[in-house]
């Protein structure tokens, strides 16, 4: 006579709540075309306990190199989020495209500006969908922040904390006008508003 299996139903035990903890406890990655600007900016993020690690690196890269540099630095920790954030500038425009799409067949999330990450900025003050040039940017900084800008201002993002909803709103508005979107071409428009979103997840 064969004997009778029995199913439990396992109990909730330490690797669910580890899972739970995991999911939770977020570990960030974001490479960034500049070696100053958006570094800066990103590591003065007052993210909470519940972030592992926000790990910013600038390289001063092309977009398509940066996205080889985060594919490299993939492997070497068990990151849950990886930004690439980077600049249309004067790279030529399959580059950028071609380095979204690779970006986003990796897995990772990109945070880009066409044509400057200044463009950020300026979405705290006022909504903008006039391209500029970046010296342009520049100039309008200086006078929206009543006070010089620095390129690596090491107090930017402290400047902007409390403008930063009305930014996040003017850059989906600006997104919203490209219907269909091309990035390399979308002067101006910005996704880094989705970055932002993310690390405000866990902002203490």
């Amino acid at each position: 006579m064969s004997k009778k299996s029995s199913s439990k139903t396992p109990s909730r035990g330490y690797s669910d709540r580890e899972v739970e903890t995991r999911e939770l406890r977020q570990v960030f990655l974001i490479v960034c075309e500049g070696e100053k600007t958006e570094p800066n900016y990103f590591r003065n993020f007052r993210v909470s306990t519940t972030v592992k690690e926000v790990d910013v690196r600038g390289f001063g890269y092309n977009p398509s190199k940066l996205v080889e540099k985060a594919k490299e630095l993939k492997t070497e920790d068990d990151y849950d989020q990886i930004w690439c954030v980077f600049d249309r500038d004067d790279w030529p425009k399959q580059d950028f495209n071609n380095a979204i799409a690779n970006a986003e067949r990796a897995g990772f999330k990109v945070a880009y500006s066409n044509e400057a990450f200044e463009l950020w900025y300026v979405l705290h003050f006022e909504f903008l969908n006039t391209g500029l040039p970046r010296k342009d940017y520049i100039n309008k900084l200086d006078k929206l922040l009543q006070h010089k800008y620095y390129k690596n201002s090491d107090t930017i993002y402290e400047d902007l904390e409390n403008r930063q909803s009305t930014a996040i709103k003017n850059a989906k508005n600006l997104l919203n006008q490209y219907n269909p979107s091309n990035p390399e071409s979308d002067n101006p428009s910005t996704t880094v508003h989705l970055l932002i979103q993310a690390l405000n997840q866990f902002i203490r």
